[in-house]
């Protein structure tokens, strides 16, 4: 029951946060520019209490404090989603990728959709390591870097073409970005994300067998589910299962589809797409 608790709260807390983001996001993209404004100052206090919670904990490395750092980790991680979500930090590309580019002009305008909010990741994560290494509570900072390589892992997978893209709940502002994605039906980078993640869950399992620490061990279920809800959102998008139901009932059905460019599925025919956050 002591590895359970932690496992079911770092799968509601990202199932939880996903689907209020959505939310927020979908709320804010009725009202225009000046809502998604407020919903990104709405959630400041968010990611000052997960600074906040992330520097009290690096001192203590009991089952609460190393909870309490993890949920931080997901705080700070989930108001820069909602900067990106609402269009507000993105990056200066944002139009559609026109047709017939080479493909290195094409990485380069998918780069650019997004430059600065990945910039502020990066530095978000650099900043982390150099506050909290070498103390004695890592796991937030572990927790951010976990979230920052599997999304970096899903964009590349994105980029380079899967069979399933969902951009069902992509709002408005970000409506230039499908054209950006690629269906294919596998690429290079797939196979290398989904045994990286594995051995990284594989890892964290032997950590909690060989640690004898409560915290320790609360803090590496923490990092294992959270590993394998990412190798879960990697696998889904090659799998045809419907995850998009995990949050339909917080988010009205779309009255517009956005179709990716390049949507062209092995059989010749025109698949529709789905969400890609």
């Amino acid at each position: 029951m002591t590895y359970w608790t932690p496992a079911l709260f770092a799968l509601f807390a990202w199932w939880f946060s996903t689907g209020a983001i959505l939310w927020v996001v979908k709320s804010a993209d009725q009202g225009g520019l000046p809502a998604r404004r407020r919903a990104v100052l709405c959630g400041l206090p968010f990611l000052g209490l997960g600074v906040a919670g992330f520097w009290v904990t690096l001192f203590t490395n009991d089952a609460l404090s190393v909870t309490i750092a993890f949920a931080s980790a997901l705080a700070i991680w989930g108001w820069i989603e909602l900067a990106f979500l609402t269009g507000i930090i993105t990056g200066p590309n944002r139009n559609p990728l026109p047709d017939h580019v080479p493909e290195w002009e094409r990485f380069i305008r998918a780069w650019g959709t997004l430059a600065y909010h990945e910039m502020l990741l990066v530095a978000t994560l650099i900043t982390m390591f150099l506050v909290g290494w070498d103390h004695v509570n890592p796991f937030g900072m572990w927790t951010f870097a976990v979230l920052f390589f599997a999304r970096i892992s899903a964009k590349l997978n994105l980029f380079l073409g899967v069979p399933k893209i969902n951009v069902e709940f992509l709002p408005q502002t970000l409506a230039h970005l499908p054209s950006h994605f690629r269906h294919r039906a596998m690429n290079w980078l797939f196979p290398v994300s989904v045994t990286a993640l594995t051995f990284a869950v594989a890892c964290f399992l032997e950590r909690i067998a060989a640690t004898s620490s409560p915290g320790a061990s609360a803090g590496f279920v923490l990092l294992t589910a959270i590993t394998a809800l990412a190798l879960f959102e990697h696998w889904m998008m090659v799998l045809p299962v419907p995850d998009e139901k995990l949050w339909r009932w917080m988010i009205p059905a779309p009255k517009t589809d956005f179709t990716p460019k390049n949507d062209i599925t092995p059989t010749g025919k025109t698949e529709g797409g789905h969400h890609g956050l």
